[in-house]
């Protein structure tokens, strides 16, 4: 077959990449190498057009055991010998074509990035963004991706502990499946994802491969179009039950010794893990893909090297010691192949019952290597200036505010996600200690050392629409604002940066300033980037979704005794809510879809504050000066207080102190850097102190009461008709609709 540049734009290779590879390899390559570059420089892989930017971002800390991007996962130190591996990553392009299938197999890949470094998975988490929920195609999309994760983090034996959800139209083409796991393991005891030692073998172990996922990492590469149906081939297919095997199997050969390296076949199958392991190790590899397991007859070389099955690794075993890693794959029933060898000319040699099939140097194919860097033109978009002329006078202050909480708590983006997460097992391994007792991250005992993890995924995308550096920021502040108010301090981020296409300027701007401003925050946060990952392309003929650079947060609690919880405890208990007021209704919910402002500013926002209260909130919770502890987010500060009555129906008696602001701005507005606190009063004098101390404003707004609501002395009536509008809103919405059939479809 005659390779031209017509034949690599068809694997989305430019023309200019395709001289950069000729160059390369100092001749044209075959059909099956340009195939490998097609896969390992695909932006999903390579990060060509993202790279130079994520290299500005904090990537170093005292905690970090490895560099950021070093490994598969993201790995600090807890203490008593212990490090928390964690990551995110997306799955948007496959769940938009096949949602079931698509977030399942998301769900396995990230939990294999952690056990692949000899740690266990101890906890899921996710971040998702659909269209408007009354769509039936939404629906359909919904079913699917929620049952998609259901079912394969439930088989798998992990609980889904958190994750948020936001329903936008501007994702109705293209939803975002952003998936995160965490996992424990000791210190001492991980795996490198590096190929090293020459003549020592290298293993296929897991499951058969097949024609499912071919060419996903170029697929996820490219916009969502009506034609994209016919990539279905590129979702692959996952199987729980065979993953869990596939976890204990890892766990059990680390402990032999007999492992040198390890890596997870995700994107870009069997070229990415021989590559990446090769050049990292600087060595090259030998393999005989004929001996590789097969659950398809005749399948070609090129199949072979980009088929993304899941459920398959790949390991550098000691030479000598085969036997070891024979004995434990096959007492866990996987296959487990012998199938080629480590060399030291660092070349990666494929042959097919010995017709050499390809030959590629691996520094060449690999993100920091030879792959390509690009920095893209950026230009502020117009809609920026235009959002600043809102003012938010225009529209008259409202003189009842009952009718419009009731609303406001309804909104899918803030009404109760109990439909979804009924779906997910939060108790499996028994780990997770908020479900009786809710805090604003999730909360899950480690257990070997009786510490705690705190967890949490968080970005209001609308925000970053609004102001990209500001947007990225609250990303950042109100991750660790979760972390703290649940009693930990934050350790380290993993950022999954959902874009649109890189070529347009406007998009370009959006992620190029967001990185900005997450860099910023997380300096002054003090949580590096430990890793991650980047979705471009997330864009359909409508328009790019929302930038979308979702932040997951890690954090400890040195004693679970530390958690805070965000219930109301006691009738009597003082109500004060801690930062900055402001006259600020900016990009809030309310706006936004209670009154129908399409296009508001940022919300009111200062790092130095938000930083500041949370230092102060940390030391009130570690004195035990406080009973609960809430941030201040979507739907302001109402929607905060009425979430803390639900757990224990205790309800409130508040209002504003002084009319100095806007009443719907105290109540519904989103102004940053806030959080809602009780205190008993025989504490209230001690917290005071404290809080003169550390300079943070603050106001008492109000008192606990048994179980009836009074805002602004006017009667709300009982906590329960409140919680039955939060908890039942999605289900009636889906319900109502009449997509009973969608739903069920899965």
């Amino acid at each position: 077959m005659d390779i031209t540049s017509h034949t690599a734009a068809q694997l989305r290779i430019t023309e200019d990449e395709f001289e950069l590879i000729k160059t390369k390899l100092g001749r044209t390559p075959n059909f099956t190498e340009l195939c490998a570059f097609s896969g390992m420089w695909s932006e999903h892989c390579s990060y060509k057009n993202s790279i130079k930017w994520l290299k500005t971002l904090p990537r170093d800390g005292k905690k970090m055991l490895v560099k950021a991007g070093e490994e598969n996962a993201g790995l600090m130190d807890i203490g008593d010998g212990y490090g928390v591996v964690f990551k995110i990553e997306s799955h948007n392009h496959p769940s938009a074509i096949e949602p079931f299938q698509g977030a399942a197999t998301g769900v396995g890949g990230i939990n294999r990035d952690i056990f692949t470094m000899g740690a266990r998975p101890i906890a899921s988490l996710n971040s998702l963004r659909f269209g408007n929920i009354e769509d039936a195609k939404t629906q359909h999309l919904l079913a699917g991706v929620v049952h998609g994760i259901g079912h394969y983090g439930n088989c798998f034996g992990v609980p889904t502990v958190g994750g948020e959800i936001y329903f936008e139209s501007c994702y109705h083409t293209n939803p975002l499946v952003n998936a995160m796991s965490v996992g424990i393991v000791k210190n001492g005891e991980t795996v490198s994802a590096t190929a090293e030692g020459i003549g020592n073998p290298v293993f296929f172990v897991g499951s058969a491969t097949g024609k499912d996922g071919i060419g996903g990492a170029s697929f996820a590469s490219a916009e969502i179009t009506a034609d994209s149906a016919e990539d279905l081939p590129a979702v692959q297919v996952g199987d729980p039950f065979q993953e869990k095997k596939l976890l204990e199997a890892c766990l059990e050969v680390i402990q032999t010794g007999a492992v040198v390296g390890m890596q997870d076949m995700g994107a870009a199958g069997i070229i990415c893990s021989t590559a990446e392991m090769s050049a990292k190790g600087k060595s090259g590899m030998r393999i005989q893909l004929d001996k590789v397991p097969t659950r398809q007859q005749g399948m070609k070389a090129w199949e072979l090297l980009l088929s993304e099955s899941q459920e398959r690794m790949l390991l550098v075993v000691q030479k000598g010691k085969e036997q070891e890693v024979l004995d434990v794959f096959s007492k866990w029933d996987l296959p487990c192949s012998d199938i080629g060898e480590v060399t030291g000319d660092g070349m990666l040699r494929f042959y097919m019952n010995d017709i050499e099939e390809a030959v590629l140097p691996a520094e060449e194919l690999v993100l920091g290597g030879g792959a390509p860097q690009y920095e893209r033109e950026f230009r502020k978009p117009a809609y920026l200036d235009q959002l600043q002329a809102f003012d938010t006078n225009a529209n008259p202050e409202p003189k009842v505010l009952m009718p419009l909480a009731e609303k406001l708590l309804a909104l899918p983006n803030i009404a109760s996600k109990r439909w979804v997460y009924e779906q997910y097992d939060s108790m499996v391994g028994a780990g997770n200690s908020n479900t009786n007792a809710p805090s604003d991250a999730a909360v899950v005992l480690a257990k070997p050392t009786g510490k705690a993890i705190a967890l949490t995924t968080d970005c209001n995308s609308r925000y970053v629409h609004a102001d990209p550096y500001v947007g990225a920021m609250i990303a950042v502040a109100e991750a660790a604002r979760n972390v703290v108010c649940s009693g930990g301090t934050p350790l380290g981020i993993t950022n999954c940066l959902n874009f649109g296409n890189p070529y347009d300027p406007e998009v370009y701007y959006q992620f190029v300033n967001a990185i900005k401003g997450m860099g910023e925050a997380c300096r002054k946060f003090d949580t590096p980037v430990t890793g991650g990952n980047v979705s471009f392309y997330n864009q359909s003929p409508d328009g790019p979704v929302y930038p979308t650079p979702t932040i997951g947060m890690v954090g400890l609690l040195d004693n679970v005794r530390d958690k805070m919880t965000m219930d109301f405890k006691s009738s009597g208990d003082k109500i004060y809510v801690l930062g900055v007021q402001k006259d600020d209704l900016n990009c809030s919910e309310y706006l936004h879809h209670v009154l129908g402002y399409v296009a508001t500013p940022a919300p009111y926002f200062n790092l130095d504050e938000e930083f500041a209260m949370q230092q102060c909130l940390w030391q009130l919770i570690k004195d035990r000066l406080v009973e609960s502890a809430h941030d201040v987010s979507e739907g302001g500060l109402i929607v905060s207080l009425l979430e803390s009555s639900f757990n224990r129906n205790r309800g409130f008696d508040v209002a504003q102190p002084e009319n100095a602001i806007r009443n719907d701005a105290f109540w519904f507005g989103e102004a940053q850097g806030r959080a809602v606190i009780t205190v008993k009063s025989e504490q209230e004098s001690a917290m005071l102190t404290s809080l003169s101390k550390h300079n943070v404003p603050y106001l008492l707004i109000g008192t606990v009461t048994e179980s009836g609501i009074a805002v602004q002395n006017e009667n709300w009536g009982d906590v329960q008709n409140w919680k039955s509008i939060y908890e039942d809103a999605i289900a009636g919405l889906l319900k109502n609709q009449e997509n009973e059939q969608a739903l069920a479809a899965i």
